[in-house]
């Protein structure tokens, strides 16, 4: 009877897989059990299976044993660290009774490893942003909220106190007009003679002294033409 292989090292949740052969050359109708022990701290091996010649399968939640005629696999499912120890079978015959176990097989269970893949990784709800982006977010909301609200007091300030508002190129008081445009008018001066009204009847030698008058034209928009004197 043997038992391998001698040394097992798994993580924790994978499978371990043990043989147990049995040698039936010299009687093959020989009818027998096998079963399978474990053992902790070179304690006393504890029966965890048990099956026999014509049994084709034995199964629990946690172990199984398959018959494949001389040979048999013994399977241990979802590993934990609490699981290792040594391993090995013992084959009970009948007629003549007798008992042979096997050499020991060892079995470390590792912790399981991190689950590095970002694939397995939780999806991100669709339509809310990751948890890092939220406060960049908010900070810029609250931002734009602080703004707003500075500009608003800024024009209620300016309103009350009736300040400078700026128009054009030129600042005027609130609640004042923009003020009109008044056109400047073009002087010119131009000369007017002015002469006494010629009387037939009256001699050259009593006229009166003939004399010049000035007079001023303003002109609101085109300069006129100054008359010939």
């Amino acid at each position: 009877v043997t038992f391998f292989p001698a040394m097992l090292s798994l993580p924790a949740g994978s499978s371990a897989t043990f043989f147990c052969n049995i040698s039936m050359e010299n009687d093959s109708q020989l009818e027998y059990s096998l079963n399978w022990y474990r053992e902790t701290n070179h304690s006393q091996g504890q029966k965890i299976a048990g099956i026999t010649h014509s049994d084709l399968q034995w199964k629990t939640e946690k172990y199984v044993v398959t018959n494949h005629t001389g040979v048999f696999k013994m399977e241990i499912l979802n590993l934990h660290q609490c699981d290792s120890g040594s391993y090995y079978c013992g084959l009970i015959t009948f007629k003549p009774n007798n008992v042979i176990e096997s050499s020991r097989s060892h079995l470390v269970v590792t912790a399981a490893p991190e689950n590095t893949n970002p694939t397995d990784e939780p999806e991100m709800e669709e339509g809310n942003p990751p948890d890092h982006i939220k406060p960049v977010l908010l900070s810029i909301l609250l931002l734009a909220g602080l703004v707003v609200l500075l500009i608003f007091g800024y024009i209620v300030v300016i309103h009350r106190r009736g300040g400078m508002i700026p128009w054009g190129s030129h600042a005027v008081l609130r609640g004042q007009e923009k003020p009109t445009t008044v056109p400047v008018p073009i002087v010119d001066y131009g000369v007017l003679e002015f002469q006494v009204d010629q009387h037939a009847h009256v001699p050259q030698e009593t006229w009166l002294v003939s004399h010049t008058e000035y007079a001023t034209i303003i002109f609101p928009e085109e300069k006129p033409t100054t008359p010939e004197r």
